[in-house]
């Protein structure tokens, strides 16, 4: 009898034992998943002629979602095109001048020269060089004249092809093409709504890894590195789902422990931020509770 007793206390003390380790058994820092979310805003004003965006979809970089209407910007730089061609008129008109007015003065050029021939040969005159000379100066004038009208067509006709070229870029604009890889996690239009220049069309995130972020105490620092491996658990229907991580951050300045993380007692603690990169098997959503663990009661560090 007296042995079944001592077998009895045995085993209770074991078992006491056990929830105790257990007890104690606590992660080193606690937490939640984050991703960085980028909101894609419309660059252009107009109408959604095409907008293939849902919730949950998963895009690649480069890949055109979206078409905001151009016809106004069309339309305007077609009006920009018979500008040009009036202005293009106007220059070959004041370059044709100019043309004529330069063969003008080449033939009096011949001529003074002929008629300085004629002089020294005692077979002109004076006066006849006196006035091939008034001619030149005057052809000059002429010249310079028509110079001086050209100048402000080519000017117009450069105001119009940087038009041109804002209006192109904006039309460019005008096709919402998906900047990043990843999920689009809100959808904020929908297709034919009017949209403007600046207003968000989706919220889109890469979830191929998200970071768990978490608070550790002053002490725990020594041990923590960046690059450095930990053990990142969430719950799971038969327990607990263990998950590589790296380092990727560590605070520089300490905080009060969030509100959310710990208990009314612990909340005064100063504790630092620290980011771990893990890789998401899907399982992984942004805002998940998670809980952090040392590995060997420190961090494995990578070489």
């Amino acid at each position: 009898m007296k042995k079944t007793i001592y077998i009895i206390i045995a085993i209770t003390g074991l078992i006491s034992l056990n929830s105790c380790k257990k007890g104690n058994n606590k992660a080193d820092a606690y937490g939640n998943f984050e991703a960085i979310e980028t909101t894609i805003s419309a660059e252009a004003n107009g109408k959604l002629l095409q907008f293939n965006v849902t919730e949950g979809q998963e895009l690649k970089k480069g890949t055109s979602v979206g078409l905001i209407d151009t016809i106004p910007l069309f339309l305007k730089k077609q009006q920009l095109a018979a500008s040009r061609t009036t202005v293009f008129s106007k220059s070959k008109t004041a370059q044709t001048q100019v043309a004529v007015l330069q063969a003008k003065l080449k033939s009096a050029r011949r001529n003074k020269t002929r008629i300085e021939n004629l002089i020294r040969d005692n077979a002109g005159t004076q006066k006849q060089l006196d006035d091939v000379n008034d001619q030149l100066a005057v052809i000059k004038q002429q010249i310079v004249a028509a110079k001086a009208q050209k100048r402000p067509i080519l000017s117009g006709n450069n105001t119009i092809n940087a038009q041109v070229a804002l209006l192109n870029d904006q039309i460019k604009k005008a096709q919402i093409i998906n900047p990043i890889n990843g999920t689009v996690l809100t959808k904020y239009a929908e297709e034919s709504e009017i949209t403007g220049f600046g207003r968000p069309l989706y919220k889109i995130a890469d979830l191929s890894s998200l970071d768990f972020k978490g608070y550790v105490s002053e002490t725990q620092l020594p041990t923590i590195k960046i690059g450095s491996t930990v053990t990142v658990k969430v719950d799971a229907a038969d327990g607990e789902k263990s998950y590589e991580g790296k380092v990727t951050w560590i605070a520089s300045q300490a905080e009060f422990t969030p509100k959310i993380i710990q208990t009314k007692a612990e909340r005064v603690n100063l504790v630092y931020a620290i980011k771990v990169r893990v890789k998401n098997d899907g399982s992984l959503k942004i805002g998940m509770p998670a809980e952090m663990w040392l590995k060997n009661g420190g961090l494995k560090n990578e070489k």
